[in-house]
């Protein structure tokens, strides 16, 4: 296991370099620059006077490689249109922000999704069923801002019973729609795979075992068919907090939620360069880091599964 997961995080170097590269190359292959943005126009002199103060004139070779050797050592860089803050600061000031949206989002998810499936999958072909059915279908089908914007229409702006936006951390009540909006998607997947992968188990050899040995039918499945059923649920569901940490622009940009998706879109619309490169890094570390937490936890949920 040790071995296993020392080679895992040494992978992580050549994937982030090549993630650095890729993004890098791409961002300063886009046509115009970081200034063309501004509200006003701004004159060539000052243009020419911000590049030299940025380095934006350097060959292309040399501010890569002094980016690179600067993230190695801990700064992404000044922000350009920050220019209060670095941004490690707008980083770190961020993230934790779409880290808490993101784990009360997965944690409504399978809060949501999971007792769904597994009472449709112990249900099935019934009404109760053919509901779950219909709930998850259209979970999956709302796109999240199509959902957050319905949440604020209905519950900020129609019974008054929230606001409309706004962001004061996980213990007040503005989380609850960008939280419904964003975990709701993800639930229904889960249902999704824990109904078809349980219905799967129900049909195994060692279930009929279990339930000849005299077990309750809900030790059954708690006890010997959910387990081996929650593998793929998973798999899934590490994927999908990666997403909804890393994939809660428009929610958080629809809400006002000051979180890193947010911060994506305002350096890409921008051309902030350094702040979009920071947080892409970032990204890729936090994606590598799930997948990896996802393949130990396998360990754990399948004792045939052997790292080597």
């Amino acid at each position: 296991m040790t071995n296993y997961v020392i080679r895992r995080v040494l992978t992580l170097f050549p994937t982030l370099l090549v993630v650095y590269t890729l993004t890098f190359f791409i961002v300063h292959a886009t046509p115009g620059g970081p200034w063309d943005e501004s509200e006003k126009p701004l004159p060539q002199a000052v243009k020419d006077n911000l590049n030299k103060q940025y380095h934006l004139n350097d060959p292309l070779y040399k501010q890569y490689i002094d980016y690179l050797s600067n993230v190695l050592r801990g700064d992404f860089g000044p922000s350009y249109r920050d220019t209060a803050r670095s941004v490690s600061d707008i980083i770190a000031a961020s993230l934790p922000v779409s880290l808490q949206l993101g784990f009360a989002s997965m944690l409504f998810a399978v809060a949501f999704g999971l007792p769904l499936g597994v009472l449709a999958a112990i249900k099935q072909n019934t009404w109760i069923d053919y509901g779950a059915s219909l709930i998850t279908v259209t979970g999956i089908a709302t796109p999240p801002f199509v959902r957050v914007t319905i949440l604020i229409v209905a519950l900020a702006i129609g019974v008054h019973w929230l606001p409309s936006q706004g962001w004061e951390g996980l213990f007040d009540v503005r989380i609850i729609i960008p939280t419904i909006a964003l975990g709701s998607g993800p639930g229904a997947i889960l249902a999704r795979y824990a109904r078809s992968s349980l219905l799967e188990a129900l049909t195994q050899d060692y279930l009929r075992t279990a339930r000849a040995k005299g077990l309750r039918e809900s030790q059954v499945i708690i006890r010997h068919a959910l387990k081996n059923a929650l593998i793929p649920v998973v798999t899934v569901a590490g994927v999908t907090l990666t997403n909804v940490i890393t994939g809660a622009f428009f929610v958080e940009s629809i809400y006002g939620v000051p979180g890193i998706g947010r911060q994506f879109i305002n350096s890409a619309t921008g051309r902030d360069y350094p702040l979009l490169l920071g947080i892409t890094l970032v990204f890729a570390v936090i994606i590598a880091l799930m997948n990896l937490l996802v393949d130990i936890s396998y360990g754990f949920l399948d004792p045939r599964v052997r790292y080597s």
